[in-house]
């Protein structure tokens, strides 16, 4: 019989089940997928039915209100801002800018940006990032950027958690800038990043800019696929070329002002990151973990030198899955093949049961 494949992203807890021969019906708390765990906020479920009526025409094209709700949102214009189904989208929308030329992309990084560049026939250089603090060498970088027409960076990088700093983004951004190397950076999880400086001001600066947001993860909407990018007026109309028409649905263009809106939200979800993140630092650490130092809202772990010898991270991947816990696995991230376990941050008392599953399982 053959062994599924490893499923390429997280929350995919049935292939896994499936793989080590547990039955569907085997309950797990689900540390596998990166998303906010206070969210969706309450009021989004009854905004979402008021609107099902909604569903019998065809959205407004350009996504007007939606992108003057982005734009206010970071003070730039309405004509820098393009909505996406999705950050996934986004991202390939950049790979499709640069179709059969260079692009250089971190490894370890988010696996989509390998394969947008293969969808667009794109020749890719990896950046290495090395064990055990997967720290951007910034002198690496600029050497890989000089042969690259695109370079993809993940701020704060999936599955790492570490952050670029701004500095670093600036010195490529004016080093590239000349030949017209294309920048793209991926922030995904930077509304749930402790202490990052914002890029959108050298959006100003720097017209070889992409930035690309996603609002799934920050609101828990990863089934309504909802992104953003924010770029110079003349980039975001090259992308839109090669974006097909009514690419957003009406529910997820229509939610964006009221998310945007919700203020209270985003503090509860910013006091909750402020208390719970440093404590599983410490926490995980205590458990003799190799803990790759996070900004965000997961961490990146294997078992310690000293576990290593009885519990290395396929083990343990293994008996916190048989004991009710569904870690995300690393086997499709370049430079990690599985050694690594990725763990998502949940509320107080599902981030305790992580603690105490990952005891018993180093015993």
């Amino acid at each position: 019989m053959t062994m599924p494949e490893w499923p390429s992203h997280g929350g995919q807890a049935e292939a896994l089940l499936e793989r080590f021969a547990l039955p569907g019906d085997h309950v797990v708390d689900d540390v596998s997928a990166n998303l906010n765990p206070l969210g969706p906020p309450e009021w989004v479920s009854g905004w979402l039915a008021d609107r099902l009526g909604g569903l019998g025409r065809y959205p407004e094209p350009s996504y007007a209100t939606a992108r003057h709700a982005i734009a206010a949102h970071h003070q730039l214009h309405p004509d820098q801002v393009l909505l996406t189904n999705g950050g996934a989208e986004a991202i390939f929308l950049a790979a499709a800018l640069h179709a059969g030329k260079r692009a250089a992309v971190l490894a370890p990084s988010f696996g989509e940006y390998a394969r947008a560049c293969a969808a667009h026939r794109l020749q890719v250089t990896k950046i290495p990032l090395s064990a055990p603090s997967f720290a951007l060498d910034q002198a690496t970088l600029l050497e890989h950027a000089a042969d690259a027409e695109v370079v993809f960076l993940c701020r704060p990088n999936n599955p790492t958690g570490t952050l670029i700093d701004c500095c670093v983004i600036d010195a490529l951004l004016a080093a590239t800038l000349a030949r017209g190397t294309q920048v793209v950076v991926d922030e995904a999880f930077i509304d749930m990043a402790l202490g990052a400086e914002a890029l959108m001001p050298l959006l100003a600066r720097y017209p070889n800019l992409i930035l690309l947001r996603s609002m799934t993860k920050f609101y828990t909407l990863p089934g309504l696929r909802l992104g953003y990018v924010l770029a110079s007026s003349a980039v975001i109309e090259a992308l839109a070329r090669h974006q097909p028409p009514w690419s957003v649905n009406h529910l997820a263009a229509e939610l964006v002002e009221p998310l945007l809106d919700d203020h209270a939200f985003a503090d509860r979800t910013h006091a909750w990151l402020a208390t719970e993140q440093p404590r599983m630092y410490q926490a995980l650490s205590a458990l003799g973990l190799d803990v790759v130092p996070s900004t965000t809202c997961f961490f990146l772990v294997r078992p310690g030198e000293a576990q290593r010898r009885g519990v290395d991270s396929a083990r343990l991947f293994e008996r916190l899955l048989r004991g009710g816990i569904l870690a995300r696995h690393t086997h499709g991230f370049a430079g990690l093949e599985g050694n690594w376990l990725r763990l998502a941050l949940r509320d107080e008392s599902g981030n305790t049961r992580l603690l105490e599953g990952l005891h018993d399982c180093l015993r």
